[in-house]
């Protein structure tokens, strides 16, 4: 049920974590050449310098988990489960940004783009969507007591 606000928030976290699969996470400046950071791994022109296979599979996986939740309407307790399980995919990726950004290379200079703060928001929208449906669970079991 897309009119209902949960399947919104998951929807824009959905589409926030698809996108990262075409952004530029970062560019990263080792002995004054530049690298840059995307999905697939970190490239130094077209050649690729680290292989980021890691991420490249939890970005698909955590929006399908997004997609996933969005046709689970019927079964809420279901849907807040596999939502904070995405929370959890979600702090771990962009802990995973960091890690492999900074273990990658010696003495980097690294500017961060927009697509880094991703999933961060999309995390903030899925708690918001945990609340929106904790809300919709309440409301459906004070009427199961009013019966």
């Amino acid at each position: 049920m897309i009119q209902r606000i949960q399947s919104i928030y998951v929807l824009v976290s959905a589409l926030l974590i698809g996108t990262l699969m075409k952004l530029k996470f970062a560019d990263i400046i080792v002995d004054h050449q530049l690298h840059t950071f995307l999905a697939r791994g970190i490239f130094k022109e077209d050649t690729m310098v680290f292989d980021g296979l890691a991420i490249f599979i939890f970005i698909p996986l955590i929006a399908l988990l997004h997609f996933v939740v969005i046709f689970l309407y019927k079964k809420r307790i279901l849907q807040i489960r596999i939502l904070v399980f995405t929370i959890i995919l979600l702090l771990g990726l962009f802990g995973m940004f960091f890690y492999i950004t900074y273990t990658s290379f010696d003495e980097v200079m690294v500017a961060f783009k927009i697509p880094i703060v991703f999933p961060i928001v999309a995390a903030i929208l899925d708690f918001l969507a945990i609340r929106a449906i904790g809300k919709d669970e309440a409301l459906i079991r004070s009427l199961d007591r009013i019966r």
